[in-house]
């Protein structure tokens, strides 16, 4: 019988090591259960809590005061929102289109602009108008500005339109000083001057006076390199805090071809003002380089084919291409000799600058001066056309010395420059310091663009 016992239990055993042989994750697995229901049921009985529905209850009341919300809600409703927006004044806009992109809904304020004989001259007077317009949480009107230059160039001209108390509208035409601010530009020249301060943000107005500050050592028709590259600060003159025009170039420095060269603004006491080098050389000549602030050269003065006599010629001036009506300047100072037509010429002016010295303008489509009338240089004479013999809208340029026909470039490059005075010298070097030491922070923004 004990023998029987054991040998069943040795065969027990050997099952057992059998199974847990061949089977073990599922072993493994069913003793972790057994050991989690058997544990959850200890920690159920071993639950030493006390019950909950035997705790002791007891009732508490209290005052509460109320916040002041009805005040807080009155305060917020007499507070009043304004909502401010800027626009410019597009051609093609009307009254309605105009409030529309200002965020304003107004009937009232609509029908104000479109009957007062102020506001409607002037609020679509002319594209481009920089307006502001103030306005209610409700989207009412309650302040437009438009503002826009004029002749004087330190001021501008503001129209103010106003609801006033009782809920009407006012207008009036204010003049008030323009202010200056400096701000900075510079860029590479990978195919021209104008697509380059077009990339940089600079305005146009300053690209006429860079080409005019180095078109003594600078042929910006022909001589401009890829990879060249300028800085430059300027003045932008705004009407209340909002940007205007553009004012005068305070420095700029130009890489063309690997020569650096640099420029600042300057102006003696009692003096007219101009550009010299910080060496103090100066950069203005008696003439300017062209008749045009920047235009491009259909033909040189050289031999040439005539477009319309079909022969081999002397082109005893200059030919600059631009678009009909472009300003056309003089080149320095003087008095207008003749101002009319003449043959081929079309309508053409000729201006006196003493010495010998004569300039004439030719083709042009309009004549602003007259005969005996004094001009300097830059001074705004004509515009370009194409009377007389012409085949497309250009100017015709030349240059007479004592008589004789010179080209105008060379003259303007070996003209005489304005002298810096030695009193004037000690000015000049503190203002060339500071002005070094600004323009060479926009320098190295340009050499950083030119290493991309």
């Amino acid at each position: 019988m004990k023998e029987s016992l054991w040998t069943a239990g040795e065969r027990l055993v050997t099952r057992a090591a059998h199974v847990l042989e061949h089977h073990p994750r599922q072993i493994t697995a069913l003793v972790a259960a057994v050991l989690l229901v058997t544990g959850g049921g200890a920690y159920a009985v071993a639950s030493l809590g006390p019950d909950p529905a035997a705790l002791p209850v007891r009732e508490i009341i209290e005052d509460v005061a109320t916040l002041p919300l009805a005040e807080q809600v009155e305060a917020l409703d007499t507070h009043q929102f304004s909502l401010f927006t800027n626009e410019e004044v597009r051609r093609t806009d009307t009254v309605d289109s105009l409030l529309a992109r200002l965020g304003i809904n107004d009937p009232a304020a609509s029908v104000f602009l479109r009957q007062d004989p102020v506001a409607r001259q002037q609020l679509l007077a002319s594209a481009g108008r920089n307006v502001s317009a103030e306005a209610t949480g409700g989207h009412d009107l309650l302040r437009l500005k438009v503002r826009w230059a004029f002749d004087d160039p330190t001021k501008f001209k503001r129209l103010v339109v106003e609801r006033q108390p009782d809920g009407k509208f006012t207008s009036r035409v204010e003049t008030a000083p323009l202010t200056a601010s400096l701000r900075v530009g510079s860029g590479v020249i990978r195919t021209s001057l104008y697509a380059a301060v077009d990339d940089a943000g600079i305005p146009d107005a300053v690209t006429t006076q860079i080409a005019e500050i180095f078109s003594g050592t600078i042929d910006f028709h022909r001589g401009l390199r890829s990879g060249d590259q300028f800085g430059v600060v300027y003045e932008t003159l705004e009407a209340d805090g909002e940007p205007l025009r553009t004012g005068r170039v305070i420095s700029a420095d130009f890489v063309n071809a690997g020569r650096k060269l640099d420029a600042m603004w300057f102006q003696e006491t009692g003096q007219r003002g101009g550009y010299y080098n910080f060496a103090g050389e100066s950069l203005e000549r008696a003439f300017l380089a062209a008749p045009l602030a920047f235009s491009r050269v259909t033909s040189t003065f050289k031999m040439r084919f005539h477009p319309i006599l079909h022969k081999w010629m002397a082109h005893n001036g200059i030919d600059y291409g631009a678009p009909m009506g472009t300003s056309v300047r003089t080149v320095g100072d003087g008095r207008v000799e003749f101002a009319g037509q003449q043959n081929g010429y079309g309508n053409v002016i000729k201006i006196d600058h003493g010495k010998g010295d004569e300039t004439v303008y030719a083709h042009l489509s309009r004549i602003d001066v007259r005969v005996g009338q004094g001009v300097h240089r830059g001074d705004a004479i004509g515009a370009v056309g194409m009377t007389g013999w012409a085949t497309g809208p250009h100017l015709h340029f030349e240059f007479h010395e004592n008589g004789a026909l010179k080209d105008p470039i060379e003259i303007a490059r070996n003209s005489h420059p304005v002298e810096l005075s030695a009193a004037a010298r000690p000015d000049f070097d503190r203002a060339a310091a500071a002005l070094r030491t600004q323009l060479a922070a926009v320098s190295a923004a340009a050499s950083n663009v030119a290493s991309r």
